[in-house]
C-alpha cells in the first residue's frame, strides 16, 4: 500500500477538516527551534557547545533525527533573538516552525547544496584538466593563474558557507570536520602560493589540493541532505499538513473553522462523523462511538452521549457531536503530551555517531603532526645538523595538514547510509535519521505497544458460540468458516449489520465478506444502545446486546461460563437471536496480528528482550503476552508512563527500541535510543519516531533491524578503507617528503574504494530471513 492511501484510509485523528498538532515551544525560559543544515551528530556537539558557552543558557539538547534544539535559558541574561542569531552565525539555518514551510526550507536547502556542488565539480574538473595536461607534458602560460582562480574560486565560492562554519566553531574552540577541512585547504593554497616563489613547492598541485578537497567537502554534505531531505519528503506525504481548526458554533448558530489556538473554554464545537475531536470537551448533544485507542491506547470503540467526556486526538466514528470545550491551551491532553516529548527528547541518551568519534580524535592528531612536522625541521634539524630547514618544514606541516583531511571521511556514512536507506525502502522501511543506523546494533530491548502494533487494532470477529445438535460449540478461527452453524450464525448476523454503522456491527460484516458470506437484508432497523433488528432470508433476526436479546438469568450455565471467559481477555460478546430464539454469540476483539508470534520469537533469536506495554489491565496483558510470546509486559501502563518505563529500562544500561502509533506513545519514541513508528499511526507519533513502517506488516521491524546493524558494518568498513591511505600518508608527510600528488592519489582511491564497498553486495539478500541474514555480522 502506498503512503498515500495510507494516509487516506488509516484512523489517525487528522480525517475532515483538523489536524492533531503539537506546537513548538516558546514558553519564558524554554525555547525549540527548528535547525536547517545539520548533517552528523558532529553538528548537535557544535550546537550543543556554542549555545551551552553561552551566558545565561542551562540546557541545550539537541536532535538531529529531528532537526531541532530545545534549550533552557535564564529570560532576564538571553532573548530567543540572541539565542537564533548564535545559531545563524554557526552556519545553520532556523527553520519556519510551520511543517509545511519547513519542508519547503528543506527542499530549498538542497537545491542550494546541488548548485555549490555543481560549482564545486565544475572547477574540479577544470583543475583536473589542467593537471592531467601537464602530466602529458603540455604547458601554457594561463595554467598557473587558472589555477590560482580555479583555487581560491572553490574555497570562497561554493566553499564560502563551509569557511564561516569553521571561523565560527574555531573562535569557540570547537574542533570539527568544518575545521579540519579548512585547514586542509588553507595549506593547500598557502603552499600553492610559496610555490610561486619557491620552487620546491609544486605550486599547482597544492592548488589542486585546496579545489578537491572543497569539493569532495561539498559532495558529502549534499548526500547527507539528500538522505535527510528523501526521508522528509517520505514523511511528508505520511502527514495532512492543513492547518489545525475547529468548527466552532457561535451564539447565533452559524459555524465558522478557526484555529485550535483560538478556542476557549465553555466554547461550543461540532465534531461531524469521521472527523477527529479537536480539543478535550464534554459533549452536549448528539451521540456517537469514539475511537480513542490512538489516544488512550483502549482498542474498542467507545459510546458517547450527552454529558460524556471525551479527548483531543480521538476519532468520532458514525454520529454527530455537540461538544463544549473543558481544557485547552496548556491544560488540555495534547499539551501534556508536548511536555511529555519535550521532557523525553531532553532526556533521552545522545548518540555520537562513530565518524563522529573519530574525528574526535583524529583532528587534534593532525594538528599534533603538523606541529610535530615542525618540530622535526627546526628544532630536530638544528640538533643533527646544526641548521634549522625552515623551507622544508613549512612544506612537511602544508603536506600534514593537506594529507590529514580524508576525503572518504565525509562520504562514509553518508553513503552507507543511502545504501541502507534504500534497502529499507524497498522493505517498506524508512530511515529518518543517521543515528538510527548506529543504535541498531547496540539494542538489547524492544519495547512493543499493545494496540495497533501487536494487534490489528480495529475491532475483528475472534470466537463463535453456537448451538450445536446436543450441546453449545465454541469455534474460532478458520472452523468458523468450516462449521456450518457458525457459518450460517455469522451469515445471519452481517445480514442484519449490512447498513449498520455501529464499528462491532461492521466488523461483523468485514469477517463475512472476507470469508465469501453474502450480506443483505429486507429491512433493518437500529435500537440505539441495543442492537440491530433486520428481515434476514426470512427470518427476524436481532444483534446486539445480551440484556436485550435475552436476560442473564434465563442464561444457560454453559453460556455463562462462556461469556466470563471472553471478559478474562477483553472480548466483547454480541447476541445473534432470530425468531425471538438466542441462536449463538460472537465474540469481537482486537486480535493479536498473524505474524506477532514469529516476530517476537525472531527478536529472542537475535539476543533481543521483546517487552509489552498496554494500558489493560494484568490478567488481559498476561494472556495477549502469551500469545504472541513475550515474557516481560508492563500491564495497566497510563499514557504518560510510557516514556517512564523506557527510561527505566535505559537506567539499568540497557538501549531500547520503542514500536507504536498512537499520540499516547510519541512520548516513548522520543526518549527510546530507536523509536520506531507505524506508518498508519498519528502524526505526532510518526514525528516522533527515528524510523517509520510505510507498510503494516510487523516484519518490517526485524527488517529494520538488520538492515541497521549492516549498515553500521557498512559503515564501519568505509572508514578502514578511508583511513588506510591518510593513516599511512599523514604520517610519512611528517618526513617532507610526501608531495600533494600523493594526497590527490590518496583521495582518488579512498573514494573509490568507498564508493565500491557501500554499493557492492546486498544488505538483505533476496529471501533470507533477518535471523540468517545477520550471523556473523558485526
Amino acid at each position: 500500500m502506498d503512503a498515500e492511501a495510507m494516509a487516506r484510509g488509516r484512523a489517525r485523528g487528522l480525517a475532515g477538516e483538523c489536524e492533531v498538532s503539537i506546537l513548538p515551544v516558546e514558553d519564558e525560559g524554554r525555547l525549540q527551534i527548528k535547525i536547517g543544515g545539520m548533517s552528523c551528530s558532529f553538528c548537535t556537539s557544535t550546537i550543543q557547545k556554542a549555545l551551552g558557552r553561552m551566558e545565561g543558557v542551562r540546557a541545550v539538547h539537541v536532535s538531529l533525527a529531528h532537526e531541532e534544539a530545545l534549550i533552557e535559558y535564564d529570560p532576564a541574561r538571553r532573548t530567543p533573538y540572541e539565542l537564533r542569531e548564535a545559531l545563524r552565525q554557526l552556519g545553520y539555518t532556523v527553520r519556519d516552525a510551520d511543517k509545511v514551510r519547513a519542508f519547503e526550507e528543506q527542499r530549498a536547502e538542497l537545491r542550494r547544496a546541488r548548485a555549490l556542488l555543481l560549482w564545486g565539480v565544475a572547477f574540479s574538473l577544470a583543475a583536473l584538466a589542467i593537471m592531467a595536461a601537464r602530466w602529458l607534458g603540455l604547458g601554457a602560460f594561463w595554467f598557473q593563474p587558472l589555477m590560482i582562480l580555479l583555487a581560491l574560486g572553490t574555497v570562497f565560492g561554493p566553499g564560502w558557507h563551509i569557511l564561516v562554519m569553521a571561523a565560527h566553531s574555531l573562535r569557540r574552540g570547537i574542533l570539527n570536520q568544518h575545521v579540519l577541512l579548512e585547514f586542509g585547504a588553507f595549506a593547500g593554497l598557502a603552499g600553492g602560493l610559496l610555490g610561486l616563489f619557491t620552487p620546491t613547492f609544486p605550486a599547482a598541485d597544492f592548488f589542486a589540493v585546496a579545489t578537491f578537497i572543497t569539493t569532495y567537502h561539498l559532495l558529502s554534505g549534499w548526500a547527507s541532505l539528500l538522505v535527510r531531505t528523501r526521508a522528509s519528503e517520505a514523511v511528508r506525504k505520511l502527514l495532512d499538513l492543513q492547518p489545525a481548526t475547529a468548527r466552532l458554533v457561535e451564539a447565533e448558530g452559524g459555524e465558522r473553522d478557526v484555529p485550535i489556538s483560538e478556542v476557549r473554554p465553555g466554547d461550543r464545537v461540532r465534531v461531524r462523523p469521521g472527523e477527529a475531536i479537536p480539543v478535550d470537551g464534554s459533549v452536549l448533544e448528539g451521540s456517537s462511538t469514539v475511537d480513542e485507542s490512538l489516544v488512550t491506547g483502549e482498542p474498542m470503540p467507545v459510546e458517547k452521549g450527552p454529558g460524556g467526556e471525551v479527548i483531543g486526538g480521538s476519532l468520532n466514528q458514525v454520529g454527530t457531536l455537540l461538544l463544549e470545550a473543558t481544557r485547552v491551551g496548556e491544560e488540555s491532553f495534547l499539551a501534556q503530551v508536548a511536555r511529555q516529548i519535550e521532557a523525553a527528547r531532553a532526556m533521552k541518551p545522545g548518540v555520537l555517531a562513530l565518524v563522529d568519534a573519530v574525528l574526535e580524535w583524529y583532528v587534534p592528531g593532525v594538528l599534533a603532526f603538523g606541529g610535530l612536522a615542525v618540530l622535526v625541521w627546526t628544532l630536530g634539524a638544528w640538533l643533527v645538523t646544526g641548521e634549522a630547514n625552515l623551507s622544508r618544514a613549512a612544506f612537511a606541516a602544508l603536506a600534514v595538514l593537506v594529507m590529514g583531511y580524508p576525503c572518504a571521511l565525509g562520504m562514509a556514512s553518508p553513503l552507507a547510509m543511502i545504501r541502507g536507506g534504500g534497502e529499507a525502502a524497498r522493505k517498506g522501511v524508512l530511515m529518518r535519521s543517521g543515528e538510527a543506523f548506529q543504535v541498531f546494533k547496540d539494542l538489547t530491548h524492544v519495547v512493543f505497544d499493545k494496540t495497533g502494533t501487536l494487534t490489528v487494532g480495529k475491532p475483528v470477529v475472534v470466537e463463535a458460540l453456537v448451538r450445536g445438535v446436543e450441546e453449545w460449540q465454541a469455534v474460532h478461527g478458520q472452523a468458523m468458516v468450516d462449521v456450518p452453524e457458525a457459518r450460517a450464525l455469522l451469515r445471519l448476523a452481517a445480514g442484519a449489520e449490512a447498513a449498520s454503522e455501529h464499528p462491532l456491527g461492521r466488523a461483523i460484516v468485514e469477517w463475512a465478506l472476507e470469508h465469501g458470506l453474502r450480506v443483505a437484508a429486507d429491512s433493518f432497523a437500529a435500537q440505539p444502545g441495543r442492537g440491530v433488528a433486520a428481515l434476514v432470508d426470512g427470518r427476524r433476526v436481532r444483534v446486539g446486546s445480551l440484556r436485550w436479546l435475552a436476560p442473564p438469568a434465563a442464561l444457560e450455565a454453559e453460556i455463562s461460563g462462556w461469556i466470563r471467559r471472553q471478559a478474562d481477555t477483553a472480548r466483547t460478546v454480541v447476541g445473534v437471536a432470530a425468531d425471538g430464539e438466542l441462536i449463538g454469540l460472537l465474540a469481537v476483539a482486537d486480535a493479536v496480528k498473524p505474524e506477532a508470534r514469529r516476530v517476537i520469537a525472531d527478536l529472542r533469536a537475535l539476543g533481543l528482550e521483546p517487552v509489552m506495554l498496554t494500558g489493560d489491565d494484568r490478567r488481559t496483558a498476561r494472556a495477549v503476552a502469551a500469545e504472541v510470546g513475550v515474557e516481560t509486559f508492563f500491564a495497566g501502563v497510563l499514557p504518560g508512563a510510557k516514556a517512564e518505563v523506557v527510561r527505566e529500562l535505559q537506567a539499568r544500561g540497557g538501549r531500547v527500541a520503542m514500536v507504536g502509533d498512537g499520540i499516547n506513545d510519541a512520548p516513548a519514541l522520543t526518549q527510546a535510543d530507536v523509536g520506531i513508528a507505524m506508518g498508519a499511526g498519528t502524526d505526532i507519533a510518526i514525528e516522533s519516531a527515528d524510523v517509520v513502517l510505510m507498510v503494516e506488516r510487523l516484519t518490517a521491524v526485524l527488517d529494520a533491524y538488520t538492515i541497521g546493524r549492516q549498515s553500521y558494518r557498512k559503515t564501519v568498513q568505509n572508514l578502514v578503507l578511508a583511513f588506510i591511505f591518510n593513516g599511512i600518508g599523514v604520517p610519512l608527510a611528517v618526513s617532507g617528503l610526501v608531495s600533494p600528488f600523493w594526497a590527490m592519489v590518496a583521495m582518488a582511491a579512498s573514494v573509490s574504494a568507498v564508493l565500491l564497498n557501500s554499493f557492492g553486495g546486498r544488505l538483505l539478500p533476496r529471501g533470507e530471513a533477518p535471523t540468517t541474514a545477520l550471523r556473523g555480522a558485526v
